[in-house]
């Protein structure tokens, strides 16, 4: 158990993630996150940039690459919806002594030994415990425990990154905050070559057949933009092997079938009518104001019309 004395506070500090996870796929957003945690001059500090993409699709794995490739140890805090203020920096635990020891987190453990945090899911975090950071996350570069009554200034190699994920299930980030977390770095969906790589990483038992298999469901739902990932098809690879090894018999086709079923739904066994289904519901479309209902688009009466450089 290691510990740290801040203004004669002793704390409790959290241990860094044992993944050692390489990054395979397009290099430019792993050097875009490199370039972020740079710093160009002695006055100078690193950005907080905030990595975005569909669930699953390897922002995580992407921040611990690029800790891994500075040598430094990586703490990942995960963000929830009720993650309070003191949740992010120090809890007071009762000891078996009866006595309070202070616990500083994993994000906290980062900025006293001059590691690498992941703030995960982000934007699943409410303002009121994104305001306890603000001061963390720009030139300040400190940080105030109300809960053990300190202020910790940040290593000078401490960096950070926030992963958000795009779906409805999240908070709005205030402007302020927003501010802080620059640049924005977008993960995409991989390209064949590169997905095929990846499943291979992390599947080196599965064959062939069940790998083009994956690829060849998960390339067509990403030419469909629909949000089945990675992290999906590795799910339903592992699912199809289990499967194999308990029914031989069973041609591996009809496996993976099922296990795409039983972990994305039947609607998933027909991409193309479930983008109609989805385009149908609304879903997917252009946004609209007022004017739209009133007049088309070029009309010089609608307020969204463009300009006509003749006039």
């Amino acid at each position: 158990m290691k510990t740290a004395t801040i203004d004669n506070v002793q704390l409790v500090l959290s241990n860094p993630v044992s993944a050692d996870q390489e990054w395979i796929g397009l290099q430019e957003p792993l050097r875009q996150l490199m370039a972020c945690w740079l710093t160009v001059a002695d006055n100078d500090v690193p950005l907080v940039p905030r990595i975005t993409g569909y669930p699953g699709i390897g922002k995580t794995t992407l921040a611990i690459a690029a800790a891994r490739r500075r040598g430094q140890a990586v703490y990942i805090m995960q963000c929830t919806s009720d993650t309070r203020p003191e949740d992010l920096l120090v809890t007071p635990v009762l000891s078996e002594k009866g006595t309070i020891a202070y616990h500083a987190s994993p994000l906290l453990t980062a900025v006293i030994t001059g590691g690498i945090a992941i703030l995960d899911e982000g934007n699943r975090m409410a303002e009121k415990s994104w305001a306890s950071l603000a001061g963390l996350f720009d030139h300040r570069r400190m940080v105030e425990s109300v809960v053990a009554g300190i202020i910790v200034g940040a290593h000078r190699e401490f960096r950070a990154a926030v992963t958000m994920n795009e779906d409805s299930s999240t908070f709005e980030i205030p402007d302020y905050i927003m501010s802080r977390l620059q640049p924005g770095i977008a993960l995409g969906f991989p390209g064949r070559e590169d997905e095929m790589a990846i499943l291979s990483y992390n599947l080196p038992f599965c064959d062939e057949e069940v790998l083009g298999m994956c690829v060849d469901f998960l390339q067509r739902a990403h030419a469909l933009d629909l949000p089945y990932s990675v992290r999906d098809g590795i799910n339903a690879i592992r699912y199809t092997l289990k499967q194999r090894a308990s029914s031989p018999e069973q041609p591996a086709g009809g496996l993976f079938e099922n296990a795409i079923r039983q972990i994305l739904g039947d609607e998933a066994l027909d991409l193309d009518s479930l983008v109609a289904k989805r385009r149908s519901s609304g879903e997917n479309l252009p946004s609209m104001n007022l004017g739209d209902f009133f007049f088309p688009n070029d009309d010089p009466l609608n307020p969204d019309a463009p300009e006509d450089d003749s006039r």
